[in-house]
């Protein structure tokens, strides 16, 4: 049999954190704070949507950016929430942001050409860019806070020398610190993105979990350069859905719909009708989760800092990135599997989110309030064990 594949492809590995995720799912009694899942079921009013369109048999192609009524639907949805000012002609349906990621980097990186990554960061904007033949650079934001700073951008840009810089990612809130940028830091980022007309891949699928101040985009300051990403996975709780949307001005996602036809055709007919229900009569729906993640991660905070956890500036998402304390493994895959092993605890190792992320391990807290208090008790204890 023949393996000469893709050298590409081989280089790259199956994610570390499902792999560990995987592991631990297989130990008895083990409590995971690993994947980023809402423990939340899907809005009942979304089910029924989709449970009704099987019924009036909506199982037919859809058009490849999506159903034009869920299009106007997802546009108008996230101008209220965000004062946009997009219209259909500017939203693509997407199987997931997954999707949408990967169709958007397709559209928009030649070979060689140079994308940005602030780090620590989810790691699937790295291995898409690849695939398209681009290069990674990265900027470690851990000594700043964990967000980007514009003079950190400018000289990254700069030491780049002759070659083409095209495109910025942004993951706010962050994956997995849980920091986000207020008004200022984006102002200050848009200035050298504009100056240097960067591509912005601008993940913010966790734009309605923004807690201390409401969620501000990039596409509020230069939307000619924002290809926004976004999607239900986590405001409705749709995880297993796969239903997620690019906007960006539409000579942007003219292109980005030939990536996105030739991988997926178009997302699937009933879940789309699904998610037109979400966006017309579910807009507070994910108002009703962000509350309860409220409490957990302030039980979280209050309950690991006096351990000697210290955390991010935690303002969204579902993660706490914390600091693991001195007296115990700075190895981030060591501590987690002395975790697992000793006390059934799984947490994801900092080290796989990137630069600036040993020593840290990441926390989920879309977890019940139950296995919360279970994963304290036995943070505690191995804890005081060290």
């Amino acid at each position: 049999m023949r393996e000469d594949f893709n050298q590409i492809v081989k280089k790259i590995a199956v994610s570390d954190i499902r792999q560990f995720d995987n592991e631990v799912s297989q130990v008895p009694g083990m409590v995971k704070l690993t994947l980023g899942e809402p423990d939340f079921n899907t809005p009942e009013h979304v089910k029924q949507a989709a449970i009704k369109a099987i019924e009036d048999n909506q199982s037919h192609y859809t058009p490849n950016p999506g159903i034009p009524a869920l299009r106007e639907a997802a546009a108008a949805y996230y101008n209220e929430k965000f004062n946009w000012h997009y219209q259909a002609e500017n939203v693509i349906t997407t199987v997931g942001a997954t999707e949408g990621i990967a169709a958007a980097l397709q559209a928009i990186v030649n070979p060689d050409d140079v994308v940005i990554i602030p780090t620590p960061i989810f790691p699937i904007y790295i291995p898409d860019t690849l695939l398209n033949h681009g290069q990674v650079v990265f900027i470690d934001t851990s000594s700043d806070g964990f967000v980007l700073t514009p003079e950190r951008l400018e000289a990254t840009i700069k030491a780049q020398g002759d070659k083409v810089v095209k495109a910025l990612v942004l993951n706010y809130p962050n994956n997995p610190t849980g920091v986000t940028y207020n008004h200022e830091e984006l102002a200050g980022l848009a200035k050298v993105i504009a100056k240097y007309q960067l591509w912005v891949v601008s993940d913010e699928v966790y734009a309605e979990l923004s807690y201390s101040e409401p969620h501000e985009s990039l596409a509020n300051f230069i939307p000619e350069q924002v290809i926004v990403v976004n999607g239900l996975s986590k405001s409705h709780a749709m995880t297993g859905w796969r239903v997620g949307f690019l906007l960006a001005p539409k000579t942007v996602t003219d292109e980005i719909i030939k990536s996105h036809q030739y991988m997926v055709t178009a997302p699937v007919t009933l879940v789309q009708y699904a998610a037109l229900e979400a966006m017309t009569n579910g807009k507070e729906d994910s108002q009703v989760m962000a509350k309860q993640y409220v409490e957990r991660r302030n039980y979280l905070i209050e309950s690991l800092e006096p351990l000697g956890f210290e955390m991010a500036r935690p303002d969204g998402a579902f993660y706490l990135f914390a600091k693991i304390p001195a007296n115990c493994p700075q190895d981030s895959w060591t501590f987690v599997r002395e975790l697992a092993k000793t006390q059934k605890l799984a947490l994801i190792p900092g080290i796989s989110f990137g630069a600036g992320g040993e020593g840290y391990v990441r926390i989920s807290y879309a977890a019940s309030m139950e296995n919360l208090h279970k994963a304290v008790e036995r943070l505690t204890a191995f804890v005081q064990a060290h």
